[in-house]
């Protein structure tokens, strides 16, 4: 009787030998895979979203030098031959990036009238990336980035041009500036090229267009490609609208690039950087996004044109003047009015 008491007390403290069958057991929960990768995750979301906006700047400001660098100070002058390099490693990287690392869920063309509607895109943007590295040849990036920085007034013209898009009043005023600000700098810029501005205002009026364009194109739902998606469709179909051109215009550039490569390993180096650099510069636009908002983008965006500037001049060494700086800055605040304008515009009840 001792005995069984002992072994029944014994017994009883041990709760996994308890026969008690009211007792219900709480089981944690599974965690799930995002609380697991937050448990686990080495850098905080701060840090993150500063490293991804440190990635955004160095890739931008570093494909605009990579390319003043190559096409004026290294003697490579091909611009066309260096956009379809681009293009190819965009759509190496994205293929990468979206069948295998799948960053983003992989969209197919759906029909053969958006795969026209992305070919029109791709000319556009071939137009415009080519114009832009042209610019480069002949203009410093400072003043580069300066004309760039008027994308939202021909954004404006051609919303209202195509679609037939009016801006409120505040909004369109916003724009006086923009365009003062270019005429300061263009009559006070000591290295002015006719051509290269003309090939600058070109490459803004081709990226203002193919934004616009886009967002006629591309409107019904079943019709919507994700930005890596679109960038996979068009990187490749860009290549090959600028290989004619560049075999027409640049002659034999491939057999002229080999030769150099063999002699010179350092431009090899040079142009895989390049074009890897100008896919970042995509990814990271996406990043950034995902991670803060477009809105932020879009003022990162205003200030990146500012910091290239000055970032070229402290490189480059390009002689720079009080009034050309002024009319940069004047259209910079244009930019800024403009986004606070359009802003508040969307905001307004109609």
């Amino acid at each position: 009787m001792v005995e069984a008491q002992s072994w029944t007390t014994r017994r009883g403290s041990n709760p996994r030998l308890e026969s008690n069958n009211d007792q219900v057991l709480d089981s944690p929960e599974t965690p799930t895979a995002e609380i697991r990768q937050q448990q686990y995750a080495l850098i905080s979301p701060n840090v993150l979203t500063a490293a991804i906006i440190a990635s955004w700047y160095f890739s931008n400001i570093g494909v605009l030098l990579l390319n003043k660098y190559l096409l004026s100070f290294y003697g490579y002058k091909y611009p066309i031959f260096l956009t379809m390099l681009h293009m190819l490693s965009c759509a190496a990287y994205s293929l990468l990036a979206i069948k295998f690392l799948e960053i983003v869920p992989f969209q197919q063309i759906n029909s053969r009238k958006q795969f026209f509607k992305i070919l029109a895109l791709s000319v556009i943007f071939c137009f415009s990336v080519v114009c832009g590295n042209t610019s480069l040849r002949y203009l410093p990036v400072s003043f580069n980035q300066a004309v760039g920085a008027t994308t939202p007034f021909f954004t404006a013209i051609f919303a209202f041009v195509i679609t037939c898009k009016k801006e409120s009043a505040e909004v369109y005023l916003a724009l006086v500036p923009v365009v003062l600000g270019i005429v300061l700098a263009s009559n006070s810029e000591p290295l002015f090229h006719l051509f290269g501005f003309l090939m600058c205002i070109g490459s803004t009026a081709g990226r203002a267009l193919k934004s616009v364009v886009q967002g006629l194109l591309l409107t019904s739902e079943a019709e919507k490609l994700h930005s890596m998606n679109l960038l996979l469709y068009m990187a490749p179909m860009a290549a090959l609208v600028l290989l004619p051109f560049t075999l027409y215009i640049e002659g034999n550039v491939l057999a002229v690039t080999i030769k150099k490569g063999r002699e010179d390993g350092f431009m090899v180096f040079l142009l895989i950087a390049n074009a890897t650099v100008a896919y970042l510069v995509n990814l990271m636009n996406f990043l950034v996004t995902k991670h803060t908002s477009a809105l932020t983008l879009q003022v990162l965006g205003n200030a990146k044109a500012a910091v290239a500037a000055v970032v070229s001049v402290l490189i480059f060494r390009n002689p720079v003047t009080v009034m050309g700086m002024t009319g940069f800055a004047v259209t910079i605040m244009g930019v800024v009015l403009y986004s606070e304008a359009r802003k508040r515009a969307k905001g307004t009840p109609h």
